[in-house]
């Protein structure tokens, strides 16, 4: 008898972004289809599945930790390590204590085919391909325990910056079948799902074929022109999409669209056209601009993300004060911050002029308070509007929260009957925690 024929339940705890989210629940479907019983990861349960993140070196180090919590529900549990550090990193990842399998990017997808093999008692197993074998896709979407559903649509990144492993732990770029995308939207759909996020790692790449190669099926306008029409759906969100392959058509697209929402999150890095350059982004500061002007001048109330890295190589005062301004000069709505770390096998981790640790955590507070004033600024310009809400199940002490089609998060008294609801309210006032209150119309 094999050691986990009799095994029953499982439970997920994922790190890093919305695409480990989508791949998470798809992984979580395939126990489902093997008869396992679903647990909270919080709850003693027979295997654990950690999907991992590798960004940045506090994911590596919060690995670790969710190991021990996992051990701590049930010491007897086998504990398995999927996703991007899993890749990078497998025989770090096999010598954390409790880990009872290492799977990398290929073979995360064909778990259930390894679970029968584990044993206890042994040394964690390792199944890890070449990333360069990793030229297949796999389709995936997140569904059942939200109001939204993050739908993969593009995997692997052909993109070479200097400061990020994510080629070498996902590949290749390449896409979905237009005719898979739009079939998993309608089984989304059906379920009630009332917002879709699009994701995957470099999803204005959408086009290259499925198995890698560089003939482009269909580019990423045609991907939103169809799901636009996608029946059931009523808000299409489209997540990070990088600046030089975020075109006018797509901004007018969205601009005139049904479903697809004012909300655009589009990576900077640094407001300095010489760091973009050491870090091998393809475009200069000005091209971002004219992509904020345009999505403003077609939707002034447009909700624009942005992520900024702070103490990259050779990033001087006059260079932080430099993306600085150019962040506070800019018609944006927030910033998601992040502190450069030291990445093995990238070109930045060599590189001169390492910025001092306490530089970089300085910087990085700085940008965090230019982001709490832009969101401000933002939510207070929204005051007194009309928008629709789509309401999330949470009670948080009373009040249900929700966000505007345009990114603005809200609240009212909590009512049960309003979860998973889009309810047109007005914006009367921003709260002491940062929510705006509205009024129910």
């Amino acid at each position: 008898m094999n050691a986990v024929a009799d095994k029953k339940s499982v439970a997920f705890y994922t790190l890093g972004c919305k695409l480990n989210f989508s791949e998470t629940s798809t992984i979580a479907r395939d126990f489902d289809k093997q008869g396992f019983e679903r647990k909270e990861f919080e709850e003693a349960a027979d295997i654990y599945v950690i999907n991992t993140c590798s960004v940045t070196e506090n994911a590596d180090k919060r690995f670790k930790s969710i190991v021990k919590k996992a051990q701590k529900q049930n010491k007897d549990a086998f504990t398995i390590a999927v996703g991007c550090y899993a890749q990078l990193k497998p025989e770090e990842l096999a010598a954390v204590d409790g880990v009872d399998l290492v799977l990398g990017a290929t073979e995360k997808f064909k778990i259930t085919d390894y679970i029968h093999q584990l044993s206890k008692d042994e040394p964690a197993q390792i199944h890890s391909c070449e990333i360069d074998e990793a030229d297949f896709y796999v389709g995936s979407y997140s569904i059942g325990d939200r109001t939204r559903a993050f739908l993969k649509v593009q995997d692997g990144c052909d993109y070479k910056c200097t400061y990020c492993t994510i080629p070498l732990a996902r590949g290749i770029s390449r896409s979905d079948t237009m005719e898979n995308v739009i079939e998993n939207a309608r089984e989304i759909a059906a379920q009630d799902i009332k917002e879709i996020v699009l994701t995957g790692v470099n999803i204005g790449d959408y086009g290259k074929g499925e198995f890698g190669n560089k003939k482009h099926e269909h580019t990423f306008l045609d991907l939103v022109t169809q799901l636009d029409q996608v029946e059931g759906i009523e808000r299409l969100r489209i997540s990070s999409i990088e600046p030089n392959l975020l075109k006018n058509e797509t901004i007018e697209l969205v601009s005139k669209s049904r479903a697809f929402v004012p909300h655009f999150h589009i990576p900077l890095q640094s407001g300095s056209n010489e760091l973009l350059g050491k870090m091998k982004r393809r475009y200069k500061r000005e091209l971002y601009v004219d992509r904020v002007k345009k999505i403003k001048e077609l939707m002034p109330d447009c909700c624009i993300g942005v992520d900024v890295i702070v103490g990259f190589p050779g990033e001087t005062d006059d260079h932080f004060m430099d993306t600085y301004k150019f962040l506070s000069d800019l018609d944006i709505s927030y910033l998601h911050v992040f502190t450069y770390s030291e990445r093995d096998d990238t070109e930045a981790a060599v590189m001169e002029g390492v910025v001092p640790m306490n530089v970089r955590k300085k910087r990085s507070k700085m940008l965090r308070g230019l982001s709490v004033k832009k969101r401000r600024a933002f939510y207070e310009s929204q005051l007194g509007k009309t928008k629709t809400v789509l309401w999330e199940a949470e009670n948080k002490e009373g009040f249900i929260q929700g966000f505007t089609e345009n990114y603005v998060k809200v609240k009212t008294y909590y009512n049960p009957e309003l979860v998973n609801h889009l309810q047109p309210v007005q914006l009367l006032e921003i709260d002491e925690d940062g929510t705006v209150r509205v009024d129910i119309l």
